[in-house]
Order: C-alpha cells, then structure tokens, then sequence
C-alpha cells in the first residue's frame, strides 16, 4: 500500500512539473502589443504549400521543404513593415522523387539555372486587427510579377520553449505558373496555382 501511494505521488509529481514546463500564456491577437524589431523565419514551423488541378481528377498538392526570411516588423505601424522571403526551388516535395526529379529539369523549375524563389513585399494594408494584404514582387522561374497574399495575424507571444518573441501568421493566395514562364502540360495540368503559408518567426536579440 504505501509502495502504491509513493508510486502514485511520484507519477502525478512527474506530470505536474511536465505541465508546469510547458504551461505558456496564450498568444496575444493585439499587433500593438507584439514588440518591433527584425523577425526571422523559422524553418522548423513554416509551411509553403502549393496545389494545383491534375487533370480535373483532383487538386494534387506540395511543398517547399526549405525556406528562409526576414520580417521589420513596426508594431506602431505595421503598413510600414517589410518581409523578404526566400524558397530553394530544389527543396521541392511532392512524396514522389520521379516527379521531383522532373519538375527541378529544365521543362518545369530548372532549379540550376534558377535556384529559388523570392518574394519581397511592396505594400501592406492592415484590413482587421488580425487580417490583411500583402502585395509584393515574386520572382519564379527568373519572371517577376507582382504577387497578392490574403494574410492573416494569428498571435503574438513568447516561445516558451526558446524564450524568444515570436510572431504567426497564414496567407494564402493564387499565381497563374504560364506567367512565369511555367507552362507544361497547361490546360492537363491547370495553370492556377494556389499557395498556402504557414510561418512562425523569432525576434532577433
């Protein structure tokens, strides 16, 4: 009996101090109140998903596994901030390496001659308290046309586990691939691409 409490109040010690390690406060939605600075993207919790029509059978999906960036965020006024973000074209992956292998070959991305994908905003407009465009130059493919992303705000806080100020946001938005020179297979395989973003960055000490 007493073996089976020691053993029970150990167990709930363990899971207290697990809770209390990973307790955090709640990200805060207030831009204003989300410190100013230079943000840096981290790789580790940032998706850039791509999805385009195959054949009107289905929308078929990937992503880039590798991308890096830099955020001037002006809490004060966050029309003024500016973002540069950089994709490597070869990082690409469909959970197909044929297909992979194919679409870095010079008929689709040519990842030799054009290694990555930039895009560098031009405008912000703040719509919400959580919501806004971002318009900026994306250049693919060594083509650069002017991208629009519908973004949203989605916190502010403190990275419990890094200590570090920590902002999130999603995006989403469409380019047509024939403007960019990327036209393979169009009308098959559609020309619409759709992109979903999902990134955390860390404020720089």
């Amino acid at each position: 009996m007493r073996r089976s409490l020691l053993a029970l109040l150990a167990t709930s010690t363990v899971a207290l101090t697990s809770a209390c390690a990973l307790a955090f406060d709640a990200p805060s939605t207030s831009l204003a109140k989300a410190p100013s600075g230079t943000y840096e993207i981290d790789p580790t919790h940032t998706n850039v998903l791509f999805g385009i029509n195959h054949m009107g059978f289905s929308q078929y999906y990937g992503r880039f596994n590798t991308i890096s960036g830099k955020l001037n965020f002006d809490a004060k006024a966050p029309e003024k901030s500016k973002i540069d973000v950089k994709i490597d074209i070869a990082s690409i992956d469909t959970n197909n390496q044929k297909l992979e292998a194919e679409l870095i070959g010079e008929q689709w991305f040519d990842a030799a001659k054009f290694p990555s994908a930039t895009f560098t905003s031009t405008k912000i407009e703040k719509l919400t308290d959580t919501t806004g465009k971002v318009t900026g130059d994306f250049t693919l493919h060594g083509i650069t046309k002017p991208v629009v992303l519908d973004v949203t705000f989605n916190g502010a806080g403190q990275n419990p586990f890094m200590k570090s100020d920590e902002l999130g946001f999603s995006a989403k938005g469409t380019i047509k691939r024939s403007e960019f020179g990327i036209s393979q297979y169009i009308p098959m395989v559609g020309d619409d691409v759709a992109l979903t973003i999902e990134t955390e960055l860390h404020r720089k000490p």
